[in-house]
């Protein structure tokens, strides 16, 4: 059977968890939506095992939620608490294919080597204009505005390409106080302004047509499966909670479409 998180205006809270600002941001900025639950099943809402060595395990919590609106098919935070081994707040908002908007992106990780941290409006179908041009159009004044604060994180994979906006925010940073810093000062700004603009285009959003709907449907789904088949968290989920748990979890509530 499947059941749902109660959704309130708080949100998941995990003990001593990196990401908890950005999520409480995330969370606040959607309430004047309408939300409603997304229906989770109760074994992906909070999982909790342990990591490291035998002689030296500690404690890993994941826990999901979820909720969803009259424009978004499913907003989802994915969120992982491994101490030292890792803190990960995985935000997207997937859009009803009713209207032409793109994918929310935000992925906040901090492994042992650093902070990895993204930020896209990600288009459905790259190759469409009407699609991206009148996002990308708003979308790239405040990329700009921000990259030049933050380190370059390198080139993506070319099969990976299509699925990212020239907005791509994508940066690494060290530990400690430094990154910390920049983290507070620049990164959650950033994020919030991806956020807002996002809202600000949904609200503008209006239906489409039918077949416009099949069109951006066929993208999304070309966009789900291929993220739910290069998931770079799996190998991380698997070691944290095993491999049949995971693999339900990548495909029944982070790319369920």
């Amino acid at each position: 059977m499947s059941t749902s998180r109660v959704l309130s205006t708080d949100p998941v809270r995990l003990a001593g968890w990196t990401w908890q600002p950005f999520l409480d941001d995330a969370v606040q900025a959607l309430q004047p939506l309408n939300v409603e639950p997304y229906p989770v099943d109760n074994q992906f809402l909070q999982r909790d095992d342990q990591t490291g060595s035998k002689a030296n395990p500690f404690p890993v919590t994941t826990a999901t939620w979820a909720c969803q609106t009259q424009k978004y098919r499913q907003v989802r935070a994915a969120c992982v608490n491994a101490g030292r081994a890792a803190s990960v707040l995985n935000f997207v908002i997937n859009p009803s294919s009713q209207f032409d908007l793109p994918f929310f992106g935000g992925d906040l990780v901090t492994l042992p080597s650093g902070h990895l941290l993204a930020l896209d409006l990600q288009p459905a179908d790259k190759n469409d204009p009407d699609h991206t041009q009148p996002v990308w159009d708003r979308l790239m004044p405040i990329f700009e505005r921000w990259r030049q604060e933050l380190p370059d994180g390198g080139p993506i994979p070319e099969e990976a390409q299509p699925y990212f906006s020239p907005a791509f925010l994508w940066t690494r940073l060290p530990l400690g106080e430094e990154g910390d810093q920049i983290i507070a000062s620049i990164v959650r700004p950033a994020f919030n302004d991806y956020l807002n603009l996002y809202l600000e285009l949904t609200s503008e959003a209006e239906a489409v047509s039918a077949e416009r709907q099949q069109h951006l449907l066929a993208g999304q789904r070309r966009y789900t499966t291929y993220r739910a088949e290069k998931d770079p968290a799996r190998g991380m989920l698997t070691r944290f909670h095993g491999g049949e748990w995971t693999e339900a979890y990548i495909h029944s509530v982070l790319f369920d479409l």
